[in-house]
């Protein structure tokens, strides 16, 4: 049964974000996402980028961030800034305390990822807090171009194969991915999507591939994030461009 997704809808299809930050780096506002990576069976990176992408879409659509929700506020905070998002990993223990934390957790093949409410850098949970940013790398491709699509998925978000991005970089960008991906979706179309549980894929084209996608994304067929070169990358990079699935 399909829950309201009415005000959760409004808000990403209507982002414009803000472009300066604030004075104070602890008011910063942003998006913390938990990755499990177990040291004894470590996730493989499909899995965990897709878990981390539905992880931040589940969240950002969940009922509890419509108008009057419990989490609207920090929403609306968050969507009136810059949106960041923070990817740090956990195991044993320490995700088990993760859980604890107010956020939404994503399981894709027995693999998780964890999105949380956003705030203040200064008021970041110390549950989170302490949990390492780096350290994120795991094995395992990507599907390419020739991969089959299943029609289910919903969207399908392609990282850039002319960028080098960390694991924990890449979780990042998939996850602002999945949310804008929205704009491609009616609104009918995206309560249906988040009562399946916002099935998504991760894939990695080829360049002539990606070459279409631009052409996509500059004509509104498709949703392009481009970061702000915080970490890793050059300003205004094209990290991921998400369309919808069509088998």
């Amino acid at each position: 049964m399909s829950v309201s997704v009415t005000d959760q809808y409004r808000r990403l299809v209507s982002y414009q974000g803000a472009y300066d930050d604030p004075e104070d780096p602890q008011n910063v506002q942003a998006m913390q996402m938990v990755l499990r990576i177990e040291k004894k069976d470590p996730p493989e990176r499909h899995s965990l980028l897709v878990a981390a992408a539905r992880a931040v879409v589940l969240l950002c659509l969940d009922p509890r961030v419509a108008a009057g929700g419990e989490w609207a506020a920090p929403m609306d905070a968050w969507c009136d800034a810059r949106i960041r998002k923070i990817a740090r990993r956990a195991r044993g223990a320490q995700w088990e305390a993760a859980q604890g934390v107010p956020g939404v957790t994503a399981t894709v093949s027995g693999v998780q990822a964890r999105a949380y409410v956003p705030s203040r850098i200064g008021d970041v949970d110390k549950r989170i807090a302490k949990l390492q940013i780096g350290g994120t790398e795991v094995d395992g491709p990507l599907p390419g171009d020739d991969a089959p699509v299943d029609g289910s998925a919903g969207l399908l978000l392609w990282v850039n194969p002319g960028l080098e991005m960390t694991v924990g970089k890449t979780a990042a960008q998939v996850g602002h991915a999945s949310m804008l991906g929205v704009r491609l979706m009616s609104e009918t179309q995206t309560a249906d999507w988040y009562a399946e549980g916002c099935p998504l894929d991760v894939r990695l084209p080829g360049p002539q591939h990606w070459a279409r996608l631009v052409d996509a994304a500059a004509a509104g067929d498709a949703v392009p994030v481009q970061d702000a070169g915080f970490t890793e990358i050059a300003p205004g990079s094209m990290t991921v461009i998400a369309e919808l699935a069509r088998p």
